[in-house]
């Protein structure tokens, strides 16, 4: 167990970060992503706590590069947690309450493998959707002008 606690909300422009020491807050600012990826590679191995969300796991591989304890923590628990209106600063807070929960269950992070294999299989996914998609369309183009060849379909669509 490391001395330092940091939850994490991610944001395009803006990552706000809370630090817990002892389980006492003791900063809670925001940072650019520039500058908030110095700050990790400064600081000493600690745990990081990020809401799951599109960059989490780059900010995940990221702080477990610079050594740190990263974790990911389900947004609709830090949602449940937070106890003010949604900022940026109260879901920092909460980010970092609910990674102190004792029966909290952590996400799995991903390693830029599986994030690389992920993106094919659902690039191959979508190419199939719309494979479908246009056959059954180009099944009712021909069926709303009167011809009926949509037992051919498939065949059109494999060229």
């Amino acid at each position: 167990m490391y001395n330092m606690l940091t939850g994490v909300d991610l944001a395009k422009k803006e990552i706000q970060v809370c630090v817990a020491k002892s389980n006492k807050i003791v900063r809670n600012m925001p940072m650019t992503p520039t500058a908030f990826s110095n700050w990790l590679a400064t600081q000493k191995p600690m745990t990081v706590v990020f809401e799951a969300c599109a960059t989490s796991n780059y900010w995940y591989q990221c702080a477990r590069e610079y050594g740190h304890d990263a974790r990911l923590i389900s947004a609709k628990l830090v949602s449940n947690i937070r106890q003010n209106q949604k900022t940026d600063k109260n879901d920092a807070e909460a980010v970092l309450q609910a990674s102190q929960l004792s029966n909290v269950n952590f996400i799995s992070g991903k390693s830029k493998e599986q994030q690389e294999l992920q993106s094919l299989v659902r690039m191959h996914q979508l190419s199939v959707k719309h494979k479908v998609a246009y056959g059954n369309q180009l099944c009712s183009l021909l069926l709303e002008a009167h011809k009926y060849a949509c037992h051919v379909k498939s065949s059109l669509i494999n060229f």
